[in-house]
C-alpha cells in the first residue's frame, strides 16, 4: 500500500487540529491596549501550538512521501502519533488560562514528549517496512534533532516545576530548531 491515503488522512486530522485551536481564540474584551494585552498570552501559546502542528504536518508529509510501503504497523504507529497531536488544543487551553502555572507548562511538554516519541515509533516503523537501505532510512540517518527534541522536552517537563517560563523558552527553542528547514529528505 502506498502512503497517499494514511497521508490524506493525517493532513485531515491535522487541520482539524489547527481548527480546533483556531476556534479557541478569544477577541481582547474592550477596546483598550490593556484587553489586547490580557489576551496575549493566550495568542502566544496558540502561535506555539500552531507552529507545533505545523512543523509536524511538514515533517510528516516528507517523511511519508519517502516510503514506498506502508504497513500495518506503520498505520497503528500514525494514529498513536494523532492522538497525541489531537491532545495540543485542550492544553493550548489550558496554558492560555493557566500560563503562570507549574502543571499546565509540564503537562504541554510531556504530550510534546509523546508526540515526539510516537514520531520515533512511525519513524522505525516505516524503516521497518522499507527497509535499513530505503529512502526514509537514509533520510532519517541518526536522527540527532529528533533525539535532541525528546530530551529538550523531558528536561522542560521536570524544569516546569522550577519556572514554567523555563519550559517555555525549551518549547521555543525546540520549536525554532525544527523551524529551519530540515534538509535530510531533500538530499535523500
Amino acid at each position: 500500500m502506498g502512503s497517499g491515503r494514511i497521508e490524506a488522512f493525517s493532513d485531515a486530522v491535522m487541520a482539524v487540529i489547527m481548527t480546533i485551536m483556531a476556534f479557541q481564540l478569544r477577541p481582547p474584551r474592550g477596546a483598550t491596549i490593556e484587553a489586547v494585552r490580557e489576551q496575549l498570552p493566550g495568542l502566544f501559546v496558540y502561535a506555539l501550538s500552531f507552529t507545533f502542528i505545523g512543523i509536524y504536518w511538514n515533517n510528516h508529509h516528507h517523511l511519508l512521501r519517502a516510503a514506498a510501503r506502508i504497513s500495518g504497523a506503520v498505520m497503528w504507529a500514525n494514529l498513536l502519533l494523532l492522538f497525541w497531536l489531537s491532545l495540543i488544543p485542550v492544553l493550548t487551553e489550558w496554558l492560555r488560562d493557566q500560563y503562570q502555572h507549574a502543571l499546565p507548562a509540564a503537562a504541554y511538554g510531556a504530550v510534546a514528549l509523546a508526540a515526539g516519541l510516537a514520531y520515533l515509533v512511525l519513524v522505525r516503523a516505516l524503516i521497518r517496512a522499507n527497509g535499513r537501505d530505503s529512502a526514509v532510512a537514509t533520510a532519517i540517518g541518526s536522527d540527532v534533532k529528533g533525539y535532541a527534541s525528546l530530551g529538550l522536552y523531558a528536561t522542560a517537563v521536570a524544569l516546569a516545576f522550577v519556572s514554567p517560563w523555563i519550559s517555555y523558552a525549551i518549547y521555543v527553542a525546540v520549536a525554532l530548531m525544527w523551524f529551519i528547514p530540515d534538509r535530510r529528505f531533500v538530499r535523500a
